[in-house]
This record gives structure tokens, C-alpha cells and sequence, in this order.
């Protein structure tokens, strides 16, 4: 029961996350616990002049003790793009690259000072002509340095680089060769907590993208997929509960009945 209602809520937030652009709908992974092995104790008696008794052990097989979920894991594919005309707007169109578990990235600052990743693009200019996230986080350069605009419209290349009046700013887009060792935080944002190798895509042979000015990516989740499974994690977790109300049930009329004193 607990392993459905969290599987429950990570469906609810990614059906909550619909048109939070490049969001990535999280998948819970369940695991079942050890299974056990049942043995029935028992005693055997040897026909001697002093009868002689010895322990013995006899198998009834194994049981399941139940599942939990072990962990949500983001499904990185990438989510339908939509034109929005802002030139402040970017989305990364994917291509093809070198690694099966490799994915591609904003560079972005966070609130700690810790370089993030995220493929919302849904970027504005603050008041001081830097580049930034619709929370205030810089979006970072190769240098990884912040982005200054002076205020001025700008041009983004397809490669990721900033054009605007004779100064070119080539984004840092981030490759990511094994997604698994991000770990997702709010915002639409992820932390390389696992080590993960990140390079720049421009330097990782062999991979191709593309930068969309005035588009977006849009969040990646299936909605009806979504509703049925939360249809099917319900009726799991009331199956469950009927389960448990059977047992409760059970123990009720061994305490109550059979272990009546008359």
C-alpha cells in the first residue's frame, strides 16, 4: 500500500508538471523485498531404552514479503517542441549521440554557486542584461561565466552561440553521458551528484543537435498514459486494503472467538 500511494504521488506531479516546459515525467521503480524461506520446526523421538529426542527442520517454501518503490528514475526523452516567437525562448532539439544513456543540457547557476542542468529554455533578461532562468539563475557560457545581452536583441545560432552587435557568446551546452547520475531537483533542475562525465557538446565527437530560437520543448508526459496508470495504482492500493481488512478481520475473530475462555 505505501509502494502505490508513492508511485501515486510521482504520477500526480508529473500530471501536475503537463506544461512545465522540458520537464521530464518521473518513472517509480518497485522492488520486491527478499523473499523468505518458511521451515516448519519439528522433533522426531528414537525407540531406545531412554527414548531420545532430536530437532528436526522441514521446508514449506518460500513467501514474498512485498514491494516498495526503490526509486523514481526521469524519462529523458525529449518532449514535443512549441513555438512561443520569444527570442528569449531555446530549446534543444536532440540528435545523435555517441552514448545510449547520454542526454544534453542548459548550464545554468545555482543558488548555491553550484553549476545545475535543465532543458527548460524558457529564459528572460533581467534588469542588468544577464541571461537567466524565470527564477532568477544565470544561464552560463563555456567559461562559465554569466551571460551579459547589455539589453540588446540577439540572435542564437542553431550551434548555441549569442550574436548580438559583432559579440558572439557561445552557450554552454552541457553533454551528459550517463543521465542516471543526475539527481532531480525543483525548478526543473539537476545536479550532477554521481560524477557523471559532462563536456561540452561541441568538443564530444560524434553527437549531433540543434538550438530552436522562439520555441520550447515541452514537457514530456503522456497524459492519458499517465491517468491509467494512476486509475490502476488506485484500484491496486484498494485491492491492498481489502487485503488488510480481511486480515484485521481474521485476528479480530481468533482473539475475540477462538481464543474465548468458556
Amino acid at each position: 500500500m505505501l509502494a502505490q500511494q508513492r508511485r501515486q504521488e510521482a504520477l500526480s506531479n508529473n500530471i501536475a508538471n503537463t506544461l512545465t516546459p522540458g520537464y521530464k515525467a518521473d518513472e517509480a521503480v518497485l522492488r520486491a523485498f527478499p523473499e523468505m524461506l518458511m521451515q516448519r520446526l519439528d522433533s522426531n523421538t528414537l525407540p531406545t531404552d531412554r527414548p531420545l529426542r532430536f530437532a528436526t527442520q522441514k521446508e514449506l517454501g518460500s513467501i514474498n514479503t512485498g514491494v516498495y518503490i526503490q526509486e523514481t528514475i526521469p524519462d529523458f526523452i525529449q518532449g514535443q517542441l512549441r513555438q512561443t516567437g520569444l527570442t528569449t525562448d531555446l530549446a534543444l532539439v536532440d540528435g545523435i549521440y555517441p552514448d545510449e544513456t547520454g542526454s544534453l543540457f542548459f548550464a545554468i547557476q545555482g543558488l548555491d554557486g553550484e553549476t545545475r542542468y535543465t532543458r527548460n529554455g524558457n529564459f528572460t533578461v533581467d534588469q542588468e542584461g544577464y541571461l537567466v532562468t524565470n527564477q532568477g539563475q544565470y544561464i552560463l557560457n563555456t567559461n562559465n561565466n554569466r551571460i551579459q545581452t547589455d539589453g540588446m536583441e540577439f540572435t542564437v545560432s542553431p550551434d548555441g552561440s549569442i550574436q548580438f552587435e559583432g559579440n558572439q557568446i557561445p552557450l554552454q551546452l552541457s553533454y551528459v553521458s550517463d543521465v542516471s547520475q543526475l539527481v532531480k531537483e525543483g525548478n526543473d533542475q539537476f545536479r550532477n551528484e554521481g560524477g557523471a562525465n559532462v563536456v561540452d557538446v561541441r568538443q564530444t565527437a560524434g553527437a549531433t543537435y540543434q538550438i530552436q530560437q522562439g520555441f520550447l520543448e515541452g514537457s514530456n508526459v503522456d497524459q492519458t498514459r499517465t491517468m491509467t496508470e494512476m486509475m490502476r495504482t488506485y484500484r491496486l492500493f484498494e485491492s491492498n486494503q481489502k487485503v488488510l481488512q480481511a486480515y484485521d478481520r481474521s485476528m479480530e475473530k481468533a482473539v475475540n472467538e477462538i481464543g474465548r475462555l468458556r
